[in-house]
């Protein structure tokens, strides 16, 4: 463990950092009508905009982390914001929806640098007893972005600061990118992995051209009038699929670096939390986006009106992750099944009251059934990463995390092309509010069946006495450590 007077103030600066990432993932979204209309984009570009980024901060998240153990967490993180905020006012500069794309997906991959170091800087310079704090923090700086990010964006659109519009939303990073960097440059200590693991530069261009095959066909099916060579790309991501398969398990056995840990998915717990992972952030995706261009489009909505309408289901997840970590080592598993059923059960509510309001519609009318799918949200999302590593083992613990974060990012990205994919099919050229209203539905119906496959999922996960067994393994090791920091006893006599 790293010693610095200012750890506090270096975690800070890190912790901003990613908060701005959090919130460039949710600011777009409100931003998504108008640059549409703006740039004249079409529907793919659109879902290129929200999932390009995530793609390409999902395959470069892991490579991102082991280059801040190789050559120093400050100095790759300075790169990363340095990177991102250039990116960003190449986005603001965009004169076309291909233009945009492209910077939306180095945004992506600048965020992977950046956004590691956080964690792995907490491992360097806290001790275990001190780290649960931290990790605290983190999360709530996560629920604080969700909250921000819609309003945020809102705000900015409707302001049209300067007659910028929509590209304010990435302009607002320039200025707090400059002063993250110097900040970080001054007080973040340098710090490295002392047995750092090798770069899978392969494994990330196999996982990348999977990720690719398997996607744009999807996203770009509509626009194209869905041609049967379409097949051809997609057979092209399952083969390399398995050519990426077993290159993982040589790498991993040849030298254990392998971009993804292999012989972890072979427990049974682990692979359970990635599906219930990656299904129910792709459903929470599938369900947010379509639901910002149905107020916007159909409804008349301005972008800040349409943020706030989340407004209640960001506060509900952070009234509900109160209630719900006392009960993680009590109820184990059946908090992740029953958040799943909860957040499905309000977003059917939100669409129901959606619907029979009509053009009538206002966010206070979902105020609750939105709370309630908050609700679900922190039932689901606090227990589940502690459940599914409760059988893996605690050296496994950084590799296994980093797969969840990858797979977080790819599933996300997942229900964004889905969902949209079907919403534009639906719609087609007739964006009256009844057939925008049906889009919607059908982006529901996307959202939930990712719900169900999460709850299913979830009941694979490891037992409650296996949960139970791990926290009291991390509490046997906090105390541990506690007293190896205990100063020495002195004596006098």
């Amino acid at each position: 463990m790293t010693s610095t007077p200012r750890r506090g103030l270096a975690i800070g600066i890190l912790l901003f950092a990613s908060f701005m990432d959090l919130l460039d993932v949710t600011i777009v979204q409100v931003a998504l009508p108008s640059i549409g209309a703006d740039l004249e984009a079409s529907d793919a570009q659109l879902e290129w905009i929200v999932s390009g980024y995530m793609l390409a901060f999902a395959v470069a998240l892991i490579t991102g982390g082991r280059l801040g153990d190789l050559y120093g967490r400050r100095r790759i993180f300075l790169v990363g914001v340095a990177g991102f905020t250039l990116t960003s006012a190449a986005a603001a500069a965009a004169w076309s929806g291909d233009v945009l794309v492209a910077t939306r997906i180095a945004q992506g991959l600048f965020a992977a640098l950046m956004v590691p170091q956080l964690l792995a800087s907490v491992q360097a310079l806290f001790s275990p007893r001190e780290r649960a704090p931290m990790f605290g923090l983190i999360g709530g700086v996560a629920g604080l972005a969700a909250v921000a990010g819609p309003v945020l964006g809102g705000w900015l659109v409707d302001a049209d600061l300067w007659g910028l519009g929509w590209r304010s939303v990435f302009l607002i990073n320039i200025p707090v990118g400059v002063v993250i960097f110097a900040l970080a440059a001054r007080f973040v200590p340098e710090t490295r992995s002392p047995r750092p693991m090798r770069l899978d530069l392969p494994g990330v261009v196999l996982i990348s051209a999977v990720v690719l095959a398997l996607l744009a066909p999807l996203v770009e099916g509509h626009s194209l009038g869905w041609p049967a060579w379409l097949w051809i790309p997609v057979t092209a991501g399952a083969l390399l699929l398995v050519v990426f398969v077993a290159y993982e398990r040589r790498r991993m056995r040849r030298d254990g670096s392998a971009l993804l840990p292999m012989p972890l998915f072979a427990d049974r717990g682990f692979s359970a939390g990635i599906v219930a992972q990656a299904a129910f952030q792709g459903a929470l995706n599938a369900f947010t986006l379509p639901f910002i261009i149905y107020l916007q489009v159909a409804l008349g909505f301005d972008a800040l009106t349409a943020g706030l309408n989340l407004l209640a289901f960001s506060l509900g997840a952070l009234v509900g992750t109160g209630a719900v970590i006392p009960l993680v080592a009590r109820i184990g598993k059946y908090l992740v099944t029953a958040g799943a059923m909860v957040l499905a059960a309000g977003m059917i509510w939100v669409f129901a009251i959606v619907a029979g309001t009509g053009p009538a519609f206002t966010g206070w009318a979902a105020v609750w059934p939105m709370l309630l799918a908050g609700f679900g949200l922190a039932l689901l999302i606090i227990p589940l990463v502690d459940v599914a590593l409760a059988t893996v083992p605690v050296a496994d613990a950084g590799a296994a995390s980093g797969a969840y974060s990858t797979f977080q990012q790819l599933g996300a990205a997942a229900g964004v092309a889905v969902s949209t994919t079907v919403f534009f099919t639906i719609v087609g050229d007739d964006w009256s509010r009844a057939h925008v209203l049906d889009a919607l539905q059908a982006s529901v119906q996307v959202a939930v069946a990712g719900l169900a496959i999460a709850a299913l999922a979830s009941l694979f996960l490891p037992s409650r006495a296996r949960v139970q067994a791990h926290l009291e393994e991390a509490r046997r090791l906090a105390e541990a450590d506690a007293e190896a920091d205990a100063p020495a006893p002195v004596y006098s006599g």
